[in-house]
């Protein structure tokens, strides 16, 4: 029964992420839509199976919750700095930086979590991977202590990803 279960749901969670999709993308509900949605659900992630990796192991999911909520409410923060930035710095007094983070997180999964955080957070824009994984390029729009800025994002991200990627 279990192998059934994972033969058709290899990736429950993206199966219920497009069902809802789906049906929000609908300007009506309706039940066949739903059952539609649900299809598609289920289609999608069979038929692309073969590509995705393998999961990660020991993923504390109850920690994804806290770390999306902190993550929303930096971006809406940061908005406002940005706006500000433009608004109030002329472009003779912007200071501009590139940043190297050297990461800790090892697992690809956590490392583009971690990118892609950075780059939704507005200001920054992860630019880079190194070969080796180990350190990011980053692009931040304005700073007066760079050091102070891979601090920030070790603390504040990395080390929350840590606790999620165990």
């Amino acid at each position: 029964m279990a192998r059934l279960f994972h033969w058709l749901f290899p990736h429950p969670v993206l199966t219920l992420l497009l069902t809802v999709v789906w049906i929000l993308l609908q300007n009506s509900f309706s039940a066949g839509m739903a059952v539609f949605g649900l299809i598609l659900g289920i289609i999608i992630p069979r038929l692309t199976a073969a590509f995705w990796p393998e999961r990660p192991n020991g993923v504390r999911y109850g920690k994804i919750i806290p770390y999306g909520l902190l993550v929303l409410w930096d971006i809406m923060v940061a908005n406002v700095q940005v706006a500000w930035i433009v608004l109030t710095v002329s472009n003779d007094k912007l200071k501009p930086a590139w940043i190297t983070i050297p990461l800790e997180l090892r697992q690809p999964e956590a490392i583009t979590l971690l990118a892609g955080t950075i780059t939704l957070t507005p200001g920054t824009v992860t630019a880079d991977i190194s070969q080796s994984g180990h350190y990011l390029l980053v692009h931040v729009l304005h700073t007066d202590d760079p050091q102070s800025e891979v601090d920030s994002i070790k603390t504040r991200y990395e080390a929350r990803l840590k606790e999620i990627f165990i």
